[in-house]
Formats: structure tokens, C-alpha cells, sequence
């Protein structure tokens, strides 16, 4: 599938008439295009599908200020396969065109390259020496066409809208807009990781212009020097954007030269099981704890143990003092012999141990990775981290606010997953049904979530029998096949696994699901989706395909098209599926499973309870 092809068209124009009309690259497929002109010294692009307007003229600039002038451009055509190291497609195709322009910013030569996919816009300024030393600002304007129907992530209380869009608070990307008739666009940027110089760009909305403004500024920056990746998906459905590749497409190519040591996988993790009660043992913060929870893992298959706060008490000046419970050293030489890789959290709230030696003591300890806690929201500091990770072979996981590099699991994959999201009972706040619906949507365009989802045990965790559990009692709403399903729904290199190892013992059969879902895929695709009301994912690993479907707090049977499948193929279907009875709030742990024998253009129905969800392993009969 590899080619590529360039174009260029500036040599054969005569100069004087040469821009005299915008520069205009389009999609492969002609339906996307992207124009860019310079009028009275200012540089304004748009962005239109099927002679539509879906970014109407808007300003870019990369110096604030500066008079643009238009020297040069050229087109040229891109087709090229590559396989990432793990996620939802074992081989991804970058089909693009690009628009190169030559400009000067005052008298500072500067090019802006524009990349347009079949589903998605994405440019940004290459930089060249004149710059260094100069104050950057890449900012640039996105006046939408619609005043509601706006979304934006809302950090642990989950997502903002459906809004207006002068009435959204605080904008984080992706910033998404449904039209009416259900298609979407969202708004993000990629390959912040190689943009060394510059922060996530900051978003608002300009009640003057009627327009979001996203910028961010730099200094010091030399030849060759790039901008991150303005970017612009574009999805018939708001659903289909979760399974784009537009950012990772735009991202850098793995840096990493051995990447055998990445492991995507499924684990357990402690902290929501504390106190817990199983005859006479208590599930705390010890030993003894964490060996059940290794114990486990080795049994069912599961890769990871995630060990979280309080294992030490703080660290300092290159000192950890370890909580008196938990000798480390046994747990670690323990998980070692299970052959159970444990990811040890890591809080800078308890003393700064210095980052130079932080990731060298994990190591040291036999962590094969890291659960960062409050590392703050600066791009640089989160770039060095990922990169000490990986020279220690270790994979890490940021939590608590993390910055949104969207595409960075191509560049380094070791960044294994993040919690961009509110996660099952963040600050013991329990979500909705509602509210993991729109993070499917909305959240997850930035990127793998570490969500942790999957909870058994969901009349205890109810009935306030975990130290950790939601504060309010019976506000924890969903049912045990729905938990199952979003971990499907739900894009990660590690799925956390909440509950306590005895909850998914008592369903053997439905926990049979998990242990056999791989966690990276060969394909993926988004088969329903309506925000805030249901979703429905199906992903392939060799020739089966798991299914998972999520519903809101209104009981509704979904059609699920088989479409997916092979042609001329039988498979055997195992359905997973909300009893009769069952209710997220009322009976949320009953459940039934059965055998179907299914081919391509069947159609599923899936009844799904209030809260409720709907699951099916598809195999290929032989």
C-alpha cells in the first residue's frame, strides 16, 4: 500500500498572478478542502466539506502581529501505511494531501504546511533560524457555524454540554460541535510532544468575533523548529471521531528503537477495594492485600497489579519512606515470581524525591511502570517524564489533570494510557450512565482513558462496603453487563480493573469476557452512536470481533448490523446481556448468556436495562 507522490505547482505560474486566489488543498476523496490567502498583510484560512463552511474565515498567525506575506506553494500527495506499536488498528493508512506554504512573518521567513484527510484538517508553522530568539505566538481563530451543541471536557466532573457556545465555562479540547443533522466537528491539536518549545494551546471563546480563539506562545526557538498541529476531525456521526487517526497520522513516528518491552494489558488496582471484607480478612493498604490481588492476576491471566496511594508515607530528597504495612521489597519479589508486572503510583504532594532519580528508584524497586499523580499540567514537564519512563523500560500512566497530548501513544508508546476523564468514582463522586456516554464521545477524541471500568460487585459498592466507595449512597448507577461493555466501548493500553478479585470470582462466565478481550486491536469501528444516550463499539483481534454496547437511564432495545463481519462466513456468537429484571438501579447484577449462530448483515437486537449494556464475542465457526 506504499506510494508517494509530489506535486508542485508554483513553478509554471507567472509570479504576478500567482496568488491571486486562495491556495486551496483538498481531501483525497475531494469532499474536505482547506483554502489559506494573505489580504492586507494578514494570513485567514477556512475549512468547507461538500461545499459546506465548517471553519468560516479566520485568522492564523505565528507572530502576533507580524505582516504576512505569501511567497511560494505546492502540493503534494501522501499515501503510506505504518503499524503502531499497539491501539486500535494493527495497521493504520495515512492518506493526505499537503499544502506547503512559503511566507514571512514581517521579515522572518516561515512555512505552514496543511494536511487534509478524508476526515479531518491539520496544519502547522515549520520554523526556520531567523526565529530564534524571537517571541512565537501560534494562534489562530475557528469561527464555527453553529451558536449550540458544543461540548468540552470538564476534568473529573466530566463533560459540559450540550451548550451554547458563549456559554461554556473553562474550554478544554477537544472542543466538539454536533450540528443538527448529527454530524460533527471537534477541535484538538497533535504532536505536542515534538513542539518542544510550546504548551497546550489555550482556548476561549471572542464575543467580539463570534469565534473560539486557540493560542499559545514560545521563545527561543530555531530552524526547524514546529508548532504542534492545529487539527479539525470531521465525522458523519459525532460517534465515529472516537476511532479517527487523523491525530496519530499527524503525530511523529515512534522514537522508541525497542519497543519490546511495552506490554498493553489488564490488571487489578487496589485502591477502591479498601475495606472490602471477605470472612475474616480485610482488603487495606498492606502486604497481605497485595499479594491477593497478585495471587489473582496470576490465576485469571491478567498482566498488571496496580499498587496505588499511601504505600509510602513521603518522599523526599531522594528518600521513600515506605508505609510500615507494606514491605515493597516482598511484594515486589512476589508479583517477580507470579510473573505479575506492577505499576507503583507516584504522588508529588508528599515531598519532592527529585525527578532526576525518581524513575531509576521505581525501577530499581522492579516496577514495570508508573501511576503519575499530580505532575501538573506543564507540557515540558510531562514530555521529560514519558521520556524517563522509557529509558527505564517502564510504561506510565498520568493521572489528576494530565495534559491532552493527543497522537503521542505513536511517537512514545509507552505512554500506556491517562485519565483525561472523570474516572468511575473520582473524589468518590459516582458518574452516570450519561456522563461515561459523552466521555466515550467526547474525552476519548484526546486518546487511551484510564477510566477504570469493569466494577462486579455493584450492590456492595452501593451499600458503602469499600472505604473508597461513592459518598452517596446507591448513586453508583449501571449493570454488570454494562460494566463489561465499556471496557470494550473504552480506547487504553491498560484496563483497570476496580473491583475486588472475589466480585468477579462470583460470575465466572461474565468475567470469562474480560479475561478473553485483548486490549489492542486489529480494527475498530463505532457501530451506534447518539451522545449521551447509547453507544456501540465492535473491535477485531484476528478473525474475532468483541462488541460492546452502552446505554443511558431509559431502558431501549438497540439494533446492532452485523455489517462488520466476513461475507460467506458462519460465526458463533455468545451474547452477554441485562436480564429480564435487571435494572442499574434497582438489579444491577443479573445477567444471561447465550449461543447464536450469526453471518455478515444479521442484525442483533440489544436489550439493554436502565444503565444497562449489551456484549457478544463473535467467532468464525471452523
Amino acid at each position: 500500500m506504499k506510494k508517494y507522490i509530489g506535486i508542485i505547482l508554483s513553478s509554471a505560474c507567472v509570479v504576478s498572478n500567482l496568488f491571486a486566489a486562495p491556495a486551496v488543498v483538498t481531501s483525497p476523496d475531494g469532499q474536505v478542502s482547506a483554502a489559506f490567502e494573505v489580504t492586507d498583510g494578514a494570513l485567514r484560512y477556512s475549512v468547507s466539506r461538500d461545499g459546506k463552511s465548517l471553519v468560516e474565515t479566520s485568522p492564523l498567525e505565528i507572530m502576533a502581529g507580524a505582516r504576512m506575506a505569501l511567497l511560494d506553494q505546492s502540493v503534494r500527495e501522501h499515501d503510506l501505511s505504518w503499524k503502531p506499536v499497539w491501539g486500535q488498528f494493527s495497521t493504520i493508512r495515512d492518506h493526505h494531501n499537503e499544502l506547503t506554504l512559503s511566507l514571512k512573518a514581517d521579515e522572518v521567513p516561515v512555512q505552514l504546511r496543511c494536511r487534509v484527510f478524508d476526515d479531518g484538517v491539520g496544519f502547522r508553522f515549520v520554523l526556520p533560524e531567523g526565529s530564534k530568539g524571537r517571541k512565537v505566538v501560534f494562534s489562530n481563530g475557528w469561527k464555527l457555524t453553529e451558536e449550540q451543541g458544543y461540548y468540552s471536557p470538564k476534568g473529573e466532573q466530566g463533560v459540559q454540554g450540550p451548550a451554547a457556545r458563549d456559554a461554556l465555562g473553562r474550554i478544554q479540547v477537544p472542543l466538539v460541535l454536533e450540528y443538527a443533522d448529527g454530524h460533527a466537528v471537534a477541535l484538538l491539536e497533535s504532536d505536542l510532544y515534538t513542539a518542544a518549545d510550546f504548551g497546550a494551546m489555550q482556548t476561549r471563546y471572542d464575543k467580539t468575533t463570534e469565534s473560539f480563539v486557540s493560542s499559545r506562545g514560545a521563545a527561543a526557538v530555531g530552524a526547524g523548529a514546529v508548532t504542534p498541529w492545529r487539527v479539525i476531525l470531521i465525522g458523519d456521526t459525532l460517534g465515529e471521531m472516537a476511532v479517527s487517526t487523523v491525530a496519530l497520522n499527524l503525530a511523529a513516528p515512534c522514537r522508541l528503537e525497542d519497543t519490546g518491552w511495552i506490554k498493553p494489558g489488564k490488571g487489578l488496582w487496589d485502591w477502591r477495594v479498601h475495606g472490602y471484607t471477605v470472612g475474616d480478612f480485610v482488603y487495606g493498604i498492606n502486604t497481605a492485600s497485595c499479594m491477593r490481588f497478585i495471587d489473582f492476576c496470576s490465576e485469571q491471566g491478567l498482566e498488571y497489579f496496580t499498587l496505588d496511594d499511601h504505600w509510602f508515607k513521603s518522599a523526599k530528597d531522594g528518600k521513600i519512606v515506605v508505609s510500615p504495612e507494606v514491605d515493597i521489597e516482598k511484594v515486589m519479589a512476589y508479583a517477580k515470581e507470579k510473573g505479575v508486572m506492577v505499576k507503583l503510583y507516584y504522588d508529588r504532594k508528599k515531598g519532592n524525591f527529585g525527578d532526576d532519580m525518581l524513575f531509576s528508584h521505581y525501577s530499581a524497586l522492579g516496577a514495570s511502570g508508573m501511576k503519575y499523580g499530580f505532575m501538573g499540567s506543564k507540557t515540558d514537564f510531562t514530555r521529560s517524564a514519558i521520556n524517563a519512563a522509557a529509558d527505564h523500560h517502564m510504561v506510565i500512566n498520568f493521572h489528576d489533570g494530565p495534559v491532552p497530548m493527543a497522537g503521542v501513544e505513536r511517537t512514545m508508546p509507552n505512554l500506556i494510557t491517562r485519565e483525561y476523564c472523570h474516572a468511575q468514582q473520582d473524589s468518590r463522586r459516582a458518574f452516570t450512565p450519561e456522563t461515561f456516554l459523552k466521555m466515550a464521545m467526547v474525552n476519548a477524541l484526546i486518546g487511551p482513558l484510564d477510566m477504570a471500568n469493569g466494577n462486579f460487585g455493584i450492590k456492595s459498592i452501593n451499600a458503602g462496603e469499600r472505604q473508597k466507595g461513592p459518598k452517596k449512597i446507591n448513586s453508583y448507577i449501571s449493570t454488570v453487563v454494562s460494566e463489561v461493555a465499556r471496557c470494550v466501548v473504552i480506547y487504553t493500553g491498560l484496563v483497570t480493573l476496580p473491583d475486588a478479585p472475589e466480585e468477579y470470582l462470583k460470575k465466572p462466565d461474565l468475567f470469562e469476557f474480560l479475561k478473553l478481550m485483548p486490549v489492542t486491536w486489529d480494527e475498530s469501528r463505532v457501530v451506534n452512536s447518539k451522545i449521551s444516550t447509547y453507544i456501540t463499539v465492535a473491535r477485531r483481534s484476528g478473525d474475532t470481533w468483541f462488541v460492546g454496547s452502552v446505554n443511558d437511564q431509559s431502558e431501549r432495545t438497540l439494533d446492532v448490523p452485523l455489517d462488520f463481519l466476513d461475507a460467506g462466513k458462519t460465526y458463533e456468537a455468545v451474547v452477554y446481556q441485562d436480564a429480564a429484571d435487571a435494572h442499574g438501579v434497582k438489579n444491577p447484577e443479573v445477567y444471561a448468556i447465550k449461543t447464536l449462530k450469526v453471518k455478515a448483515g444479521d442484525v442483533i437486537p440489544a436489550r439493554m436495562a436502565v444503565g444497562g449494556g449489551h456484549a457478544m464475542i463473535l467467532r468464525p465457526v471452523k
